[in-house]
């Protein structure tokens, strides 16, 4: 009986007066948009995303009774146990007696849909996804509207909370790559500084003479150093495996934007660079160090493991302040960072004692310990201390406490580099230095390197110096506040005046934001720049063009870079002006919002109060991704037209990728 009336009930719909009509999705119509987000290492969330056009109405995948109107959506069967908990239905649920099916209720929607499946995938394999949604709607003309819509999705393998939607493109794979390889470069580089510090360069003939001396045969005394090299390496190593293990990517991420992760590494860099500086010395308790040395009196393999631990514990006042530096770097990469940085730092520490071991003859023309050291490790103070005030900056621009503002900031660095030039000049000495070298006159001089290193410092300050007045110093412009926190900036004068509105009306062109701009603006000079998204799609609808979101941060390097580069290169910006509607949202800005805008994310389940989490939130709720930059057009309605991704300073890819939005928008908008 019940399969006889839902044949009915499919028969009444066909007959004319109320007939279904089935057709394929077009551009007025409704938009069904698959993509997934990755919950964790081995669950995903499957959501079917449907907008639905003004005047229309979707019914609900409720099933009230076989007679009255539903919607299904399945998955392929295929999936069996992999499918978690029943599909989910989120939106906005409207519930009114309908004349069509005897003033009975039915269940709908009348401006978007999602609907949610959780399902288990293994992380190591590619997941092809199928299924259908078989729709039925009410036109606006009173007519009925039904299809069946199949849709494939594909979950890559390791993937981690992508949009798979074939047009919206993806910010991360080769970038991915990249920032890892740098990391790692980093990492080295860090290794390479800390080697030829005090701590570590003087152990290095005294720990070479050590192995070769213990050891019987030449053979021996190499495996031994590579035993010990090999110690340091799986030491450092394991240090990033327990930093990934602690706190995880997310975890680090958060910490990243958070004042008191700012505010912590400011005093830690701010407190090694005056110590670098000779005030004090920084040590761990001698019973620490006394404790791991007796352990290096064991067997072979074991002691020349506590022999490397011993290194670590001996050289921690030098190894610390670049080990914090890597920290920090590695809170902008991915799960596999903390190790990539590690072993690379721990590589280029490690390296050169199995190269003396390799080669003791070497050991003769190694520079012998001594005044350049210090002098070293005092410049290395100075750069600690420049760049605790970019940590200071990032809690300062997040909280908006206005104390640390572009101009104060330059002033500082340009104070700071140029005493460094000074000092190596040797126009101004230290407590702890050592007497310039004398030359046959006995006259102090400084060596040609020495000069080579105060010219780049000397001539980095004079870069610095038209900053000042709001000089843009884009080969910078990553480590510097925002160009809105400096109070006299000439610069401001000349920027561009909005274009005319090519397609619009000199009111149109008009609309200007409000929400936030009291503390906040743009960093695109000469566009109106938008900071809630509610605002700047109601402009988009009012303007009729697509919307370009910026999802930024205060404490995005990347992001001052994308913004000095390209989007205020001269075309970039005329094409902003006459074809678009711009939103720069802030991921990471601590401004509380009003208790009665709180709500619960609907991607973790966190309480949303404060608006870079909301940003943060509608980012990866929108792509799937929680990077930043990144650049997103879409329609009035909201749908992405195309994922523009994340930092590349190609300007002509980025005018590109605008024709291309310009383009699609129009077709869709004729």
């Amino acid at each position: 009986m019940k399969r006889l009336l839902s044949i009915l009930f499919l028969l009444v719909l066909l007959i004319p007066g109320g007939m279904v009509r089935a057709q394929k999705q077009d551009s007025a119509g409704l938009k069904f948009t698959p993509s997934f987000l990755r919950v964790d290492d081995t669950t995903i969330e499957v959501i079917i995303t449907a907008k639905i056009p003004t005047g229309e109405q979707l019914f609900s995948i409720v099933k009230l009774a076989d007679d009255l109107p539903y919607t299904a959506v399945t998955l392929d069967s295929a999936l069996g146990n992999a499918l978690q908990g029943p599909l989910k239905e989120e939106g906005n649920l409207q519930k009114a007696r309908s004349a069509n099916f005897k003033n009975r209720e039915v269940q709908y929607f009348t401006d978007s849909v999602r609907w949610i499946q959780l399902v288990r995938v293994a992380q190591a394999k590619k997941k092809i996804i199928q299924g259908k949604i078989v729709f039925l709607a009410k036109k606006a003309d009173g007519s009925f509207d039904s299809d069946e819509v199949p849709f494939v999705l594909t979950v890559p393998a390791q993937g981690s909370m992508l949009v798979a939607n074939a047009d919206q493109g993806s910010s991360t794979g080769d970038a991915g790559k990249k920032s890892l390889w740098a990391i790692f470069l980093v990492g080295l580089l860090a290794g390479l500084g800390a080697f030829i510090s005090p701590c570590i360069f003087a152990m290095i003939p005294v720990t070479v003479s050590f192995f070769t001396k213990r050891s019987t045969t030449r053979a021996k005394g190499i495996q031994n150093a590579l035993y010990y090299s090999l110690s340091i390496i799986l030491i450092f190593t394991l240090l990033g495996f327990l930093i990934t293990l602690i706190f995880g990517q997310g975890a680090l991420n958060a910490l990243a934007s958070s004042a008191v992760f700012n505010i912590v590494v400011f005093l830690m860099f701010s407190i090694f660079g005056i110590s670098f500086l000779g005030a004090f010395e920084i040590t761990l308790p001698s019973a620490i160090s006394n404790k791991v040395d007796s352990k290096a009196k064991l067997g072979s393999f074991s002691g020349l493991f506590f022999m490397a631990l011993t290194l670590v514990v001996v050289s921690f006042s030098c190894t610390v302040p670049f080990i914090g530096g890597l920290a920090v770097l590695i809170t902008h990469g991915g799960k596999a960072a903390p190790l990539v940085g590690f072993f690379g730092f721990s590589l280029a520490l490690a390296l050169p004692f199995s190269i003396f071991a390799f080669f003791p003859s070497l050991l003769k023309s190694l520079a012998k310990s001594g005044g350049w050291q210090i002098s070293i490790k005092v410049v290395l103070g100075l750069l600690e201390l420049a760049l605790a005030l970019k940590f200071l900056s990032s809690a300062d621009l997040a909280y908006h406490w206005r104390i640390l503002d572009r101009e104060v900031y330059l002033s500082l660095w340009i104070v700071i580099f140029g005493i460094m030039g000074l000092y190596l000049l040797g126009l101004i000495r230290f407590k702890h230095d050592s007497a310039l070298p004398k030359n046959d006159f006995d006259l102090p001089y400084i060596t040609v390197t020495r000069l080579f290193f105060a010219i780049t410092a000397l001539a980095f300050t004079v870069y610095m110096i038209p900053g000042l007045w709001g000089a843009p110093l884009n080969g910078i412009s990553a480590w510097l506040p925002e160009t809105k926190t400096q109070d006299f900036n000439l610069n401001k004068l000349a920027a561009m005046a909005p274009a005319s509105n090519a397609g619009g009306s000199s009111t149109d062109q008009a609309l200007t934001p409000h929400k936030y701009t009291d503390f906040l603006e743009s960093e695109i000079r000469g566009v109106n720049t938008f900071f809630d998204y509610d605002e700047a799609i109601a402009a988009a609808i009012k303007e009729k063009k697509p919307l370009m979101i910026d999802f930024t941060g205060h404490s995005c390097a990347n992001c001052r870079k994308m913004e000095k580069e390209v989007l205020n290169d001269q075309d970039v910006v005329k094409e902003l002006q006459n074809n678009f509607v711009v939103a720069s949202l802030y991921v990471d800005d601590k401004y509380r919002l009003p208790e009665d805008q709180w709500y619960t994310s609907k991607n973790d389940g966190s309480l949303i109060e404060t608006m870079g989490p909301k940003n943060l939130d509608f980012e990866v709720g929108l792509t799937g991704n929680n990077s930043q930059p990144q650049y997103i057009f879409v329609d009035q309605n909201g749908k992405i037209i195309k994922n523009a991704g994340g930092y590349d300073p190609d300007v002509q890819k980025f005018l590109k990728a605008m024709a291309d939005v310009v383009a699609a928008y129009k077709a869709g908008n004729p």
